[in-house]
């Protein structure tokens, strides 16, 4: 028969490989502990009804012990699963402890809540984005770049080599000395048009660019750049519009109009003469 208070006086007063003792209180690593301290009332080994919430793969599970199953070790511990409802699984934590003391389902209740609270934490955590720290030594890191910089340069000297070979195919320096295949030739070659094809409409889109940047740009221009040839063919041109609006022999009296000149700005002196030719008047009679 089970004695609580024989197996709690060994326990408190010799040795217990559960307990750890600091200078202010002990505390008990049990996993069936409840409260996680080391004493009478929360001892799980010295208390032969017992209860208490344990977590398994994210599932609360409610443990309970009594004296009837003192006897076989292997069916000590019953266990009830919690639901994931929190006001259920207290329900079910009253139905099952009814007649237990109320300091048990009082922290059985406290326990299964924190529980509930960490669980919730953990998920939160899970569906954020966490950084991964990966460890990588400098010597890998050396032997990587090395292996780059080698595949590179024999990148270079392949295609350096296939073009110097195609240029001299192009130019018949070899003439029929090998016998090499005429598709790899124009497969070759149809590549270099196609990359050339590709550079040549690249230009063209950025002289396009270029045009559609210059376009509703504003450039002012200065006096000194127009010629004295420029001017005098722009007056010429206003006078014969002149004179092509009016002809006739008013035009005799018609002194030369000076051209307007510009204001801030002196032009050369210019005389114009013009010279208009008229035919006589003839004199008709009529016959009667």
């Amino acid at each position: 028969m089970q004695h609580d208070d024989v197996i709690w006086d060994i326990i408190n007063n010799t040795f217990c490989s559960y307990k750890i003792k600091t200078k202010t209180q002990n505390f008990c690593r049990n996993e069936y502990n409840l409260t996680g301290m080391c004493n009478k009332s929360s001892c799980p080994i010295a208390n032969s009804q017992y209860a208490t919430v344990r977590e398994e793969k994210g599932v609360c599970y409610l443990y309970m012990k009594t004296i009837e199953r003192a006897a076989f070790p292997a069916r000590m511990w019953e266990k009830v699963k919690l639901s994931k409802n929190y006001e259920r699984a207290l329900q079910q934590i009253d139905e099952n402890l009814i007649y237990w003391d109320r300091w048990l389902i009082h922290k059985s209740k406290q326990r299964f809540t924190k529980i509930t609270q960490y669980l919730v934490r953990m998920r939160k955590l899970t569906l954020k984005r966490q950084k991964k720290l990966v460890p990588l030594s400098r010597k890998v890191e050396k032997r990587e770049k090395r292996r780059e910089e080698k595949a590179l340069v024999a990148a270079q000297l392949d295609n350096a080599i296939e073009k110097e070979l195609l240029e001299r195919l192009k130019s018949g320096t070899y003439g029929d000395i090998y016998n090499f295949p005429v598709h790899a030739f124009d497969k070759a070659m149809e590549e270099q048009e196609i990359e050339s094809e590709s550079e040549s409409e690249e230009e063209k889109e950025v002289e396009l660019e270029r045009e559609d940047e210059t376009e509703g740009q504003i450039e002012y221009v200065a006096d000194e750049d127009f010629d004295e040839s420029d001017l005098s063919d722009m007056e010429d041109m206003q006078f014969d519009s002149d004179d092509s609006e009016k002809p006739g022999p008013s035009n005799k009296n018609q002194k030369p109009s000076k051209s307007r000149q510009t204001p801030g700005r002196k032009r050369a002196h210019i005389e114009i003469e013009y010279e208009h030719e008229t035919e006589p008047n003839v004199k008709t009679k009529l016959k009667t």
